[in-house]
């Protein structure tokens, strides 16, 4: 079975997506500066002084993303490859979203998923869809945001090379990355030769100005006393 149509998996990431701070992360030692990464890929990368119309979140998993990017843009169309990760986020169009958090063991906690109440959640709308194959007629958007999603692809550059088309004449490209290149996901023969940063430069720069660079720090919780903290590669490119 796909892992990212578990329902282990599914509860994970509405946890990183939805959960509160304290729920997430307890341990007053841990890293709080990594919480809330599907906010602040948006927050801390966009341009909104663009005043972009529309935008696409590719690998949106939960879509606590693109109801981010709703803030500022009247229309939203998240899209990820898992079915239980795209029926979770339409479901949070309209109403909230049971789910259970493992604490150790057997032992979990129920808690709620819900879209912040100063989120349009009807600017948004949410599909299945292969970011490696994506259907002929999406269409270009003024915002394309993709966060974490190239290092899980079979073959990243069948997006790299769709991008142009995705995105209109002076938009954005929000890309992050943990650049954790695994054969699990990643032929090695599709992975980038040297580093990432250097690889998109060199694929992007034809379309694409680099306007900035940030390191973006997430932490994913498995239990209550282990959890997955990496710092991922942000980057914000405008189309020529």
């Amino acid at each position: 079975m796909n892992i990212y149509e578990t329902r282990r998996l599914l509860d994970e990431y509405l946890l990183f997506h939805y959960g509160s701070a304290q729920e997430v992360l307890p341990w007053a030692e841990g890293p709080q500066s990594a919480l809330g990464f599907a906010v602040r890929t948006v927050t801390e990368l966009a341009d909104f002084s663009r005043r972009p119309q529309s935008a696409l979140d590719l690998g949106c998993a939960v879509g606590r993303s693109s109801f981010e990017l709703a803030k500022q843009v009247p229309s939203v169309l998240g899209m990820d490859y898992s079915h239980s990760f795209v029926e979770a986020a339409a479901q949070l169009i309209t109403a909230d979203l049971p789910y259970e958090r493992v604490d150790e063991g057997a032992a979990t906690t129920a808690l709620v998923a819900r879209v912040p109440v100063d989120c349009p959640r009807d600017r948004v709308r949410f599909e299945q869809g292969d970011a490696m194959h994506l259907r002929a007629d999406l269409g270009s958007y003024d915002l394309v945001h993709a966060a974490n999603l190239l290092c899980r692809l079979t073959d990243p550059a069948l997006l790299i090379a769709r991008l142009p088309e995705l995105v209109n004449q002076g938009g954005q490209l929000l890309l992050t990355t943990p650049c954790t290149w695994l054969e699990d996901f990643t032929p090695r023969g599709n992975w980038p030769t040297g580093s990432t940063l250097d690889w998109l430069k060199k694929e992007l720069s034809a379309n694409f100005d680099l306007a900035e660079q940030k390191d973006l720090p997430f932490l994913i919780r498995e239990h209550a006393r282990k959890y997955q903290w990496s710092v991922a590669l942000g980057t914000r490119w405008v189309r020529r």
